[in-house]
């Protein structure tokens, strides 16, 4: 019983080492738990959302459409839980400007179900559901009415219709009607998408450099009031996949069986079955077009045969009696016998010669029937113009039919293709990341002033230990009053850490992170599993720092413990042999010198645990500059020119003559934009970068004009770049960068997320599917975005050469040769502001589909949850930072109390002696500081490498003002510290703290 009232008598005593090590352990928890537990309330509420809402797992899309024969195809794969086939289509209305919208319906089948907020579900033809961003925008509410108009065909179908009917073939359709809605709304709902689960009324300006939508909104329509027979695509729900986490790799995993076995037998085999429909459509009216010609053709000839014919009649009699006129007088000019015998004659019988002649001769002679032989000949002669014209048109038809119906495709698709969806994983995978590097610094910096703490409060305690032991007191039992005392500490900071790791920490995320998404049924939740594995992460690191600091102590006999320890043998430091320098040192700075250098364990620990925090807060500064300056970087370092306009292909001339028109143009250059993947397979060989690496990145395929190869360089800052340490990249000279025709040059921040380099195999899938494997050259200086720029000619040897996949889908090298212009890079005149309403401006013409001013992104471009992670870093990094001097500076005086209480008795004042020790703690904080700063450079760079997100890549800037507010911060800690310290340097008694030991 003595014993252990000793022991908490004891305890008592050393209530500040306690609370050092809880307050520790509480940090060092929270790091751990807290961010992890934010992301996974995050993941997990998001799953449940789309679980309830049915968001598809697959989704299936087609350049030709997709027939009731495609969903049947589609139900009888194996793994497919179920299939709804969509229809939509693309509308614009008058918003301040033209505005366009999708038009989706409703499915019926329960998948990507819009979540209502507000009024009820679409029910009747013409009632429809926004978005809270369309109410927004808008100014509309619920029951306001709005008229739409259905976007025309587009221009690559229309031409293949055939102004005399001959052939009506359409490649989206074939026989099939295409979907239509109707155009008078009434807005009865406001529904969150949830394909996209950005908040409109947030203050996150991310979507500018992430955004994938191709209409403004989407409109929500009931079945009822949709025709058409024609799906523009089918969404499938995967068997088993909502029993796994739709952010796990697991998901991932039971997505892409089926995905696999889509892309393996169904897509090709009705990719085939589709265009012979098509086919077999336009055969069928091109046949129904002869049969209908031949008929008209035949009706208009018995026609014309029947004028002839009465035309020919009225000849023949005229043609008679002028016979019959002719004998009647040869007859009166005879004899009187042979005019009676002709007086009872016939009209005489001519020959067809004569007959023939006579015909011409009367025609000749009657302009009426001239001019009604001339118009039988004339009806003639243009029927059978029309004839051969028909006949050509429709072989003509009939021959091009194959060519001018391309070869269909289906795009199969996961959820990583939705914008939101991809967004949101990438932002939680970053931050998580984050969480979990940091803790490993904090239990690093946990062990370190553990030890310091355990090894001072047992060496303090080392008479009694052997007094125990020589008592009879097993070395466990007496080290176990070491090891409860650093359990029970862990176990009370940890579990506080538990409640600010799943409580306060998560709380914050989730408010930062629903600024930015919407996420229905956010709920806190705790995670037995892993916090108590992260409590018993710092338990056993803070118990071995105790028990080693107890078997260094416990390893030697009683006798020698009950001893006191004998004072450190006299050294002299490196200082001292620097007799210049030494000489003009005052007594008191040579004892301070002396103090610093020659407790070689006390320099280290200090020095140790203030590098660390000053890393720290270092490296949470320099994420934040990072990201700070990633949009300057750039829209206005690599990004030289100030507009980029990108049209539809058949509005791009149109377009161009628009923005020449406008006189704000200075410099400008044509190129070529489509939005493509490129493909790292992996391998060991080394050919695609990284030996093994794998993946797909979206991209931008810029495709430039073979004479205009060497202006591309005035428009975006061209740099090789190679991978560095640190996070830094070696960069090359601006301009030592040229586009050739022997490859590609692929931008960094895709090149970064799939371990490309120069020298390395790629494919390259372009905006009409087509795959190909490409060189890549070099790799260029890019931060935002993933561009990919190819010459003209080098794109016609990729997407149009026999070794490229789905070659016979490409175009002709001869079209090649003549591609489409559809976007122009600009330099403008005017300010920033001016340019950005120019850009503006332009949106609203038809013939443009998006401009983009770079000063407008260059301003508006923020990452609003990594500036709220690194907030939280860095005052979780400035708390540990005290906890650690406080920690340190305590230890230092229980160290030191005969030589402060020696100080006293020599006539030392209060504040001499305040000076006396907290210059050393600032001199060991001063170290501490300088070694700090470059750790932490090195920690950031190595942190902001690990953080791979879609279209981005962190480039690691810290300024000088980030180093100045870490130094400063720390040292304010210092002298925080001192205010704590100070009054125990006052009530250090001289005469007790001197009294013998033995």
């Amino acid at each position: 019983m003595a014993f252990v009232k000793d022991m908490l008598r004891m305890w008592a005593h050393s209530w500040k080492r306690f609370i050092s090590i809880a307050m520790i352990t509480l940090l060092g928890v929270a790091v751990l738990t807290g961010i992890y537990a934010g992301c996974r309330d995050a993941f997990r509420s998001t799953d449940r959302f789309f679980d309830a809402q049915g968001l598809h797992d697959v989704q299936v899309l087609s350049t030709a459409g997709l027939s009731n024969g495609d969903i049947a195809a589609l139900r009888k794969v194996n793994g497919v839980a179920k299939v709804q086939a969509e229809r939509s289509q693309e509308v614009t209305f008058d918003l301040d400007g033209r505005k366009s919208a999708t038009m989706q319906e409703i499915g019926t089948n329960g998948i990507d179900q819009p979540y209502l907020q507000e009024g009820r579900m679409p029910k009747k033809a013409g009632e429809i559901a926004v978005t809270r961003k369309f109410i927004r925008d808008s100014g509309k509410r619920i029951g306001s009415r709005l008229t739409v108009t259905p976007e025309s065909a587009s221009s690559d179908t229309s031409d293949t219709n055939d102004t005399n009917g001959a052939d009506g073939t359409n490649e989206t359709n074939g026989t099939d009607e295409a979907p239509s809605f109707p155009t008078k709304l009434t807005i009865v709902g406001v529904v969150l998408d949830p394909q996209n689960l950005s908040n409109p009324d947030g203050y996150s300006a991310m979507t500018s450099f992430r955004s994938t939508a191709t209409t403004d909104y989407t409109f929500f329509a009931p079945s009822d009031g949709v025709t058409g027979t024609l799906y523009t695509s089918a969404t499938l729900l995967v068997k088993g996949a909502a029993a796994e986490s739709t952010f796990d790799e697991s998901y991932e995993n039971t997505v892409k069986q089926v995905t696999d076995r889509i892309d393996g037998t169904v897509k090709t085999d009705r990719q085939k079955a589709r265009r012979q429909e098509l086919l077999d459509a336009g055969n069928k009216k091109i046949v129904d077009a002869r049969a209908e010609a031949d008929k008209k053709f035949a009706d208009a000839q018995s026609q014309i045969d029947a004028n002839r014919q009465q035309f020919n009649q009225q000849v023949d009699q005229i043609v008679s009696m002028q016979a019959g006129a002719a004998a009647a007088g040869a007859a009166a000019n005879g004899a009187a016998a042979g005019a009676a015998a002709a007086a009872g004659a016939t009209t005489p019988q001519l020959d067809e010669t004569t007959r023939e002649t006579m015909r011409e001769t009367i025609i000749a002679a009657s302009p009426e029937l001239t001019q009604a032989k001339q118009q039988l000949d004339q009806a003639q002669s243009q029927l059978n113009e029309q004839k051969a014209s028909t006949e050509q048109t429709l072989k003509t038809k009939e021959n091009e039919l194959k060519t001018s119906i391309p070869q269909v495709r289906w795009y199969v698709q996961d959820r990583q293709s939705l914008g939101g969806f991809s967004a949101l994983k990438s932002d939680l995978d970053s931050i998580q990341s984050l969480g979990n590097a940091f803790p490993i610094v904090f239990l690093l910096v946990a062990v370190m002033m553990s030890l310091t703490a355990m090894a001072r409060m047992v060496e303090e305690d080392r008479s009694l230990i052997g007094t125990y032991v020589g008592l009879g007191y097993g070395r466990l039992a007496v080290a176990s009053r070491y090891l409860l005392f650093a359990l029970l500490a862990c176990l009370i900071g940890g579990g506080l850490g538990l409640i600010a790791g799943f409580l306060g920490i998560p709380a914050f995320l989730l408010v930062v992170l629903q600024g930015m998404y919407v996420m229905p049924g956010l709920r806190l939740e705790y995670d037995w599993l892993y916090g108590s594995l992260g409590i018993a992460l710092f338990v056993v690191g803070v118990l071995a720092a105790t028990i080693y600091a107890c078997v260094q102590e416990m390893r030697q006999t009683p006798a020698a413990l009950m001893r006191p320890k004998a004072p450190r043998a006299g050294s002299r430091i490196l200082l001292e042999r620097i007799r210049p320098v030494w000489n003009r040192i005052g007594f008191l700075g040579k004892v301070t010198a002396r103090n610093i250098f020659r407790f070689k364990s006390r320099l280290i620990m200090t020095v140790g645990g203030v590098a660390g925090c000053t890393a720290l807060i270092v490296c949470g500064l320099a994420i934040n500059d990072t990201v700070a300056d990633l949009g300057i970087k750039q829209y206005r370092d690599i990004y030289q020119y100030d507009l980029m306009v990108v049209s539809d292909d058949s509005d791009a001339s149109a377009m161009r003559t628009k923005v020449a028109s406008d006189g704000r143009v200075t410099s400008s250059l044509d190129v070529r934009i489509e939005s493509g993947d490129l493909t790292v397979a992996g391998s060991g060989d080394g050919d695609s970068g990284k030996a093994g690496s794998s993946g797909s990145e979206s991209i931008q395929l810029v495709a430039v004009p073979e004479k205009h190869l060497s202006d591309l360089g005035e428009m975006v800052t061209l740099q090789p770049v190679s991978s560095g340490i640190l996070g830094t990249s070696g960069v090359g000279k601006t301009g030592s960068l040229k586009l050739d025709d022997d490859g590609v040059i692929v931008a960094q921040s895709a090149a970064s997320a799939l371990g490309v380099k120069a020298g390395s195999k790629v494919r390259l899938t372009n905006g009409d599917g087509v795959q190909a494997t490409a060189k890549v050259s070099a790799v260029n200086r890019n931060l935002i975005g993933s561009d990919v720029y190819v010459s003209e000619t080098y794109y016609a040897k990729l997407f149009d050469s026999k070794d490229a996949k789905n070659t016979k889908n490409s175009k002709s090298s001869e079209d090649s040769e003549a591609l489409t212009w559809n976007a122009m890079l600009a330099k403008l005149s005017g300010s920033d502001t001016s340019q950005t309403d120019y850009a503006e401006s332009l949106e609203e013409d038809s013939s443009v589909m998006k401009a983009v001013s770079c000063a407008h992104m260059a301003d508006s471009f923020k990452f609003d949850l990594m500036g709220a992670v690194v907030a939280l870093i860095v005052a979780l990094a400035g708390g540990l930072a005290l906890v650690v001097l406080f920690t340190l500076a305590n230890t230092n005086v229980s160290e030191r109390v005969r030589e402060m209480a020696t100080l006293k008795v020599l006539g030392f004042f209060d504040r001499e002696v305040h000076h006396y020790v907290n210059r050393e703690m600032m001199i060991l904080t001063v170290m501490g500081v300088i070694l700090g700063l470059p750790l932490g450079r090195l920690v950031g760079g190595m942190l902001t490498m690990a953080l791979n997100m879609p279209s981005l890549y962190f480039e690691v800037e810290v300024k000088p003002l980030s180093y100045v507010i870490a130094a400063v911060a720390t040292m304010a800690f210092a002298l925080l510290v001192q205010l704590f310290v100070n009054p125990v340097l006052d009530r250090i008694d001289p005469i007790s703290s001197l009294k013998s030991v033995e």
